[in-house]
């Protein structure tokens, strides 16, 4: 998938009015998310995401994975974007369900592995949720 077809897809799930909304949303999830996953699988990630993309997960990677629970993952994009955590549920979906369309399913299934299954509705695989 490439940048735009990426970002094409996160403006029509989010229902954004424009490419560099989707853009800065994207941005925020993804930072939000290299925070809370290995730094080895961020960079398995980042390398199946268009470059960007990529490079933005790369430049938030921390030491080591913190652990937080979905409503800190809401309030931290919230504040990355300057909205309610209620919005940033909507975008971390819209976002995160992206990422599982681009990725393969093996990373997928890595990135889930990581989290707890909370997560798994953000990426459109509420059939994981338990």
């Amino acid at each position: 998938m490439q940048y735009h077809e990426y970002l094409a897809r996160v403006r029509e799930l989010g229902e954004y009015g424009s490419q560099e909304e989707a853009a800065k949303v994207t941005e925020a999830v993804l930072s939000v998310l290299a925070h809370r996953i290995s730094p080895g699988e961020v960079d398995d990630l980042a390398a199946q995401l268009p470059g960007p993309l990529g490079q933005a997960l790369t430049a938030a990677k921390p030491q080591q994975a913190e652990s937080f629970g979905i409503d800190e993952f809401y309030r931290r994009v919230a504040e990355r974007i300057g909205a309610r955590p209620r919005t940033a549920e909507w975008d971390a979906s819209a976002v995160l369900t992206a990422v599982a369309d681009a990725v393969s399913g093996g990373e997928l299934n890595q990135i889930l592995s990581q989290l707890p299954s909370g997560y798994a509705v953000l990426f459109g695989r509420a059939d994981l949720a338990g």
